[in-house]
């Protein structure tokens, strides 16, 4: 059977999919956030749980999928995944309360956990350092197209067929990119690690992982960028329908600018990195991201702008997400070869965590103020701009 080869824009496409599945899980749904709350007689903070319910259930699961994918390989976890993410997306479809919807979002969120840990496991499996790197900006610069058009097509199904459809289109997509990688994705992991899978081991390789500076800063880069995007995503829906009435249309293009932005970015860095270096173009991120913020802060609290006072910043603030986050996934995983899996499984952990506090800090907060959602995001950018300030010395660790 004729598999895609590494070095090949379709290889690259497939990663780029399997990497959609997390986007595609949370941005699909947004436009429709208030009908969920409306249908289900929901609170905002019960509602917005579904949302920081999917990031805990991702960040817990994608402990395992790493360590596992490094004795078991790639391709079979994978497809794994993508099964008990078409399961919990079909009990969300069918869930009769939040409560219900909650937990099957944690389940959903089980599943789709494994393919974007992998993938990036399968990228260092193939390249290393700046072209890592830019393997992982241009899978960005594909993917950027999936959180641009889920939102409306999201919105679409939602007018149409009500909310709920979205989550039967979701239960469908997994078993169809399930096949799509038991067809053409190849095998990556070169030699399975001989320690048998157990807590003791998976421990150890987490300890050993953390144990590397570099590993530490940039999965640090990485997580507060991430977590100034998922505020967005967790209290932006409420403030632009909620505040200023924006229906799901409006919502879901606005989203698609703020998209155009990570696009923009990702494709700053695939180009720029090779020469730049994967140090540089992180700390060019952070010195995009302060300001966005300081901007979107000023304006709510000024009355600035009105919509266009979140939206414009926050299209700008994924400039800098497009900078940091394929580079400081790369610069993190450097270090490791056979321990590629469990690197990406803790780098993933520690993002995934710090954004469902992030988004949890916004959706106890917005019902109080408005400030919540850029006071969130200026924080997570203050942060990064500290840890530039602290840290002199060059990122990038040698492969050890």
């Amino acid at each position: 059977m004729s598999r895609f080869q590494p070095d090949t824009l379709a290889l690259t496409a497939l990663f780029a999919l399997l990497i959609s599945v997390g986007p595609i899980s949370t941005d699909m749904y947004l436009p429709v956030m208030p009908e969920i709350r409306a249908g289900l007689s929901a609170t905002t903070a019960q509602t917005q749980a579904t949302l920081s319910g999917y990031l805990v259930g991702y960040a817990i699961a994608q402990v395992f999928y790493g360590p596992l994918s490094d004795r078991l390989g790639r391709r079979p976890v994978t497809m794994a995944s993508l099964i008990l993410f078409s399961l919990g997306g079909f009990l969300c479809a069918i869930a009769p309360t939040i409560e219900v919807l909650i937990g099957a979002r944690v389940l959903q969120a089980l599943g789709g956990a494994g393919s974007i840990v992998l993938a990036r496991a399968a990228v260092r499996d193939l390249y290393e350092g700046p072209r890592a790197g830019r393997e992982l900006a241009t899978m960005g610069t594909l993917m950027a197209l999936v959180p641009a058009l889920a939102p409306i097509l999201g919105a679409a199904l939602g007018l149409v067929f009500g909310w709920r459809s979205i989550f039967i289109f979701l239960a469908a997509f997994g078993p169809v990119l399930a096949l799509l990688v038991f067809l053409k994705m190849p095998e990556t992991l070169a030699a399975p690690s001989a320690t048998p899978f157990s807590l003791k081991a998976m421990l150890a390789d987490f300890a050993h992982v953390w144990s590397v500076p570099a590993f530490r800063i940039n999965t640090l880069f990485g997580a507060l960028c991430f977590a100034g995007f998922m505020a967005f995503l967790s209290g932006g829906s409420f403030v632009l329908q909620t505040r200023f009435g924006w229906d799901g249309k409006a919502f879901a293009f606005g989203f698609a600018l703020v998209v155009f932005g990570f696009l923009v970015g990702a494709g700053i860095a695939r180009r720029k990195v090779m020469a730049w270096g994967v140090d540089r173009t992180i700390r060019i991120g952070v010195m995009v991201a302060v300001p966005a913020t300081l901007a979107m802060l000023v304006s709510v609290l000024a009355g600035w702008g009105g919509a266009l006072g979140i939206v414009i910043p926050m299209a700008v603030y994924q400039v800098s997400l497009g900078l940091i986050n394929p580079m400081s996934n790369a610069a993190a995983m450097l270090p490791f070869g056979t321990r590629a899996g469990s690197a990406s499984s803790l780098y993933a952990v520690v993002q995934m965590s710090v954004a469902a506090v992030s988004g949890s800090v916004v959706g106890l907060l917005l019902d109080r103020t408005m400030l919540a959602l850029p006071g969130t995001m200026t924080v997570c950018a203050v942060l990064m701009g500290l840890i530039v300030l602290a840290t002199r010395r060059r990122l990038e660790a040698p492969p050890g």
